[in-house]
């Protein structure tokens, strides 16, 4: 079954993650889309209570992880071949560890999204 991981493609830093994944990641099923260009994904997702202002999305099946949880669930399925994926791999897939660093992924966003002068959430762009 493919994994999906839909980021803020208007973060800088998101997008870098999330293609390097794709390609570098070892996940040869892994999908990744921007939850920031695709507006019904974004309303589906809300409809389920899942912000993408809040952090990234992962869904498997019907199964869905948010913020923290997504970034632990992915970094657990790596199986990297690139250096900076394979430091994140090890610094985020241990869920506790990554509800510990992620507010500083949401900060690093905040800002690179403040100096692009794009608001937080898309839904209000």
């Amino acid at each position: 079954m493919s994994i999906t991981l839909v980021y803020d493609g208007g973060c800088p830093f998101c997008r870098h993650f999330a293609r390097r994944s794709e390609l570098l990641g070892g996940l040869p099923d892994l999908i990744i889309r921007d939850g920031r260009s695709d507006h019904e994904l974004r309303r589906m997702l809300g409809r389920r209570g899942f912000n993408l202002s809040n952090g990234a999305v992962l869904m498997e099946g019907e199964r869905i992880w948010h913020g923290s949880e997504a970034i632990a669930m992915l970094c657990q399925h790596l199986t990297p071949s690139d250096p900076l994926l394979q430091l994140l791999h090890g610094l985020f897939r241990n869920p506790r560890t990554a509800n510990l660093l992620y507010p500083g992924l949401l900060a690093a966003r905040q800002l690179a999204l403040g100096l692009r002068g794009l608001p937080l959430d898309p839904d209000q762009a």
